[in-house]
């Protein structure tokens, strides 16, 4: 009897040692004991695979994830503008050392206007192209013409001959936009057709674009993820809606995005397409000055009643300046090497906008077409006047530093 105990003990054992040392190994205990693990209720399932190296356990959702209301819009974003963005290879020749012709190859982005096949994208992503391949969302491909351009503000217009095509839809305004708001970008990154990042709007303000040093009034910069080829795609609101054109980054000398990515806004681009549609042409307006920027420092040397605003130095012979009796300047001298004329008057304000510079002047004249009348703000001498100005037509104005 003293020996049952023992017996006991030692099956206990036996039966402990066989069950860890066979079964074990082979994972035939898997599914209790991740069945004894698994939360009620989890949604999930243990599936065991089992091989010569032993069992691996693996939990499954027992059925398909919903997405959440976020991914809900970033996927709904992407199918309503996908059908309507287009990859743009240009085709340039140049020559090697022997004169050899040398195919080179650039690619962008660009979306579709309408339905008889107008593409809007940027003049960089086209400029000096002997041909022009527009490659659509379902992967067919088209020979593209250049209906026009304007290089100053880097916009192109192609089209071709294809069926069955869906329009972007444009934002009816860019004016409003709020920094914080979402948008997303789809492009061609790289020649990555498709793709869509997504960000939000880092501010509004002007810059220069690197492609022809003209300013980019009010353009939207933001951080979503913008890469060489993007160039000429549309940013879009959380609608889907085209709110700008991708245009540039700041890379600081990298060729890649660098979390800040600019986009002319589609009020620039509705006012050049609507010019487009008049005139065949953008009718960039001008006053017909040759002008000197004035600072603090040449206003009190030269005893100007202001410190800050546009010196004209000549007025252009029969432009817009001249026929509204704007003065130039009379009196030659020098600024370091480089000669000046002084007298003329000092534009500071159009349109009761100040302006301070160049850039300030520009970006007040954007909002103003060929053929519109201005209220130019000037000292003449120590006298301020306002004079009412017809702008005139840049495509009439001689080359030059003007304005």
């Amino acid at each position: 009897m003293k020996l049952r105990p023992v017996l006991l003990v030692v099956i206990l054992l036996t039966g402990f040692y066989y069950a860890t040392t066979h079964l074990g190994s082979t994972g035939a205990f898997a599914p209790w004991l991740a069945a004894l693990h698994a939360p009620s209720g989890s949604g999930t399932s243990i599936d065991s695979v089992r091989g010569p190296n032993g069992a691996f356990d693996l939990s499954e959702a027992s059925a398909a994830p919903a997405f959440d209301t976020e991914e809900q819009q970033n996927i709904a974003v992407y199918k309503r503008a996908l059908p309507s963005v287009v990859n743009i290879t240009s085709t340039a020749v140049a020559w090697d050392f022997f004169y050899g012709a040398v195919p080179q190859q650039g690619q962008g982005s660009g979306f579709i206007l309408n339905k008889e096949g107008l593409i809007l994208t940027n003049n960089h992503v086209i400029d000096n192209a002997q041909r022009v391949e527009v490659t659509l969302s379902d992967k067919h491909k088209y020979k593209a013409t250049v209906v026009t351009v304007d290089k100053g503000h880097d916009l192109a217009l192609l089209k071709i001959d294809a069926p069955n095509l869906v329009p972007a839809t444009l934002a009816e305004t860019s004016t409003g936009l709020t920094v914080g708001q979402r948008v997303y970008a789809i492009g061609n990154p790289f020649g990555l057709s498709g793709t869509m990042t997504r960000g939000i709007i880092s501010a509004i303000r002007s810059v220069r674009s690197p492609a022809n040093g003209s300013p980019i009034e009010d353009a939207i910069q933001t951080d979503a993820s913008v890469n060489p080829g993007n160039s000429g795609g549309p940013l879009l609101n959380s609608r889907g809606e085209v709110i700008g054109i991708t245009t540039m980054i700041a890379s600081n000398g990298a060729d890649q995005s660098s979390g800040i990515g600019f986009a002319i806004p589609i009020n620039t681009a509705k006012a050049v397409l609507d010019d487009f549609a008049k005139y065949g042409r953008v009718r960039r307006p001008t006053l017909d000055v040759v002008t000197l920027e004035i600072g603090p420092d040449v206003a009190q040397q030269i005893g100007l009643p202001a410190d800050y605003g546009i010196l004209v130095e000549r007025v252009l012979p029969g432009g817009a300046a001249e026929k509204a009796g704007l003065h130039g300047g009379t009196q030659r001298a020098y600024e370091g090497n480089t000669p000046v004329m002084l007298g003329g008057d000092l534009i500071v304000a159009f349109d009761g906008q100040e302006i301070a510079s160049a850039q300030d002047l520009s970006a007040a004249m954007n909002a103003k077409r060929a053929g519109d009348t201005a209220t130019v703000t000037v000292f003449r001498g120590r006298k301020r006047m306002d004079i009412k100005v017809t702008l005139g037509d840049a495509k009439d104005q001689p080359q030059g530093p003007q304005a």
